[in-house]
């Protein structure tokens, strides 16, 4: 029987210690918070979007990063397994728009309780309030071949260190025969992920790419923002684009979907979606499709129809059926056309102008808001140092990792608790094996 430490009580350390378990493993959880799955716990806004229902082979073209890396653990724990899993253990679940997965109570606090009874049954001793500080390990050499699953291509890595177990803050010694890193990343830090992950992988000799907040809002030049606050756009179609040195404007994402205006500059769904594929180091814009259903012509058809049927009525109050009440003002502004002029006398230049800022309402981006409001963390562990089979370094014996610590991230809705859930399983999995 194999000994194992999985370091970290979130989504992917509860499910590798549940899989470890099930396997036969003598497995110790140690969390350094109170309570299990601090930010499994606000996830979803509190409801917790466990996973998406999306075909397994269309899954893939939700991930940002990590593609390819992820397929054994998708496939070997995917979103059917999780979805068996939770309703198995007195948490049934229903499916929501977007095919997003939602337990049926809308409360996060039974995904949690179904993990943590499972982990009870399981005989797994959860320790709280336990910081690990370092990890133990011998130096090898080089010399010795990382091991695969029978019919899997071996690796030509060879291990340099060996993991031997854990060093808590108090000084307190714990030896294992294996070590799972499920840390998490640094969004929400006041939920404990403060990069404890990356500070362990680095002792080893790995690399860790370049960290970014995602999943998050915007902060946006433009004052109107803060004008707009509180309004809620919904069914438009959101554009970025990022400005190449060439002149040439690469629109790197596009969909149609929610938006919400703030004091700051703007967040919801697609916002979050769209921050997934920023470019930190690049300078990037967003437009705002008002009327993604109508192309232009259809859209100055819409607009001849309503300043006709205003006729002599003043521009400003010929737009309520175009704009919500909110943004009018600002569309007004925008036109540059008098607010008084009557209908019957706006130019078709004029309208011209009205329509462009209808199809592409420009925000330009200052920056992307912290990882205070990050969902996840962009960036981690590189990839090509761990074993995609079996979530083990390649750099050292003994020691894997699951969650959010690698680099690995994926859209809203559910598919970056999958990857929790199957990196997290297929690490402790292999954990348990020889």
């Amino acid at each position: 029987m194999k000994n194992i430490a999985v370091i970290g009580c979130g989504a992917a350390g509860m499910m590798a210690a549940i899989a470890a378990a099930e396997n036969g493993g003598n497995v110790t959880l140690l969390e350094k918070n109170e309570r299990p799955g601090k930010k499994l716990y606000i996830t979803g806004k509190g409801r917790c979007n466990i996973t998406n229902n999306t075909d397994t082979v269309d899954f893939f073209d939700h991930v940002c990063k990590g593609n390819k890396f992820l397929y054994s653990s998708i496939y070997s724990f995917d979103k059917d397994m999780v979805i068996n899993f939770f309703e198995k253990r007195t948490c049934p679940v229903k499916v929501e728009r977007g095919d997003r997965v939602f337990p049926v109570s809308d409360k996060s606090s039974d995904v949690i309780k179904a993990l943590t009874e499972e982990l009870g049954k399981l005989k797994v001793d959860i320790r709280y309030n336990t910081i690990v500080t370092d990890l133990i390990f011998d130096d090898i050499g080089e010399g010795q071949n990382n091991k695969t699953d029978e019919g899997q291509k071996k690796s030509t890595d060879k291990y340099i260190k060996q993991v031997k177990g854990v060093v808590l803050s108090d000084g307190e010694k714990l030896f294992f025969d294996r070590v799972i890193i499920a840390t998490g990343g640094l969004s929400y830090p006041s939920t404990g992920s403060t990069g404890d992950g990356y500070k362990f992988a680095r002792e080893i000799g790995h690399n860790i790419t370049k960290l970014y907040p995602s999943l998050v809002p915007f902060n946006i030049e433009e004052g109107i923002c803060e004008e707009l606050m509180g309004l809620s756009l919904k069914n438009v179609r959101l554009s970025m684009y990022e400005i190449k040195e060439t002149g040439k404007d690469i629109l790197v994402f596009s969909d149609v979907g929610e938006m919400l205006f703030t004091h700051f500059g703007v967040s919801g769904p697609l916002v979050l979606r769209a921050s997934a594929l920023y470019n930190d180091e690049g300078n990037s814009y967003l437009e705002i499709d008002l009327k993604p259903g109508l192309d232009e012509k259809k859209l100055d058809d819409r607009l001849v129809r309503e300043f006709d049927n205003a006729n002599k009525r003043a521009f400003k109050n010929s737009l309520s059926e175009l704009y919500p009440n909110k943004l009018i003002p600002i569309m007004i502004e925008l036109s540059g056309i008098d607010p008084m002029k009557r209908c019957n006398e706006i130019k078709s230049e004029e309208r011209k102008k009205l329509l462009e800022i209808t199809k592409a309402l420009r925000l330009n981006i200052i920056s992307k808001r912290g990882y205070n409001e990050a969902v996840i963390t962009r960036g981690g562990i590189k990839l090509n140092e761990i074993n995609p089979h079996t979530m083990e370094s390649k750099l050292c014996k003994g020691l894997y990792f699951a969650g959010e610590v690698m680099d690995v991230d994926a859209f809203t809705g559910g598919f970056n608790l999958q990857i929790a859930w199957s990196t997290g399983h297929l690490s402790g999995v292999s954990a348990t094996e020889d």
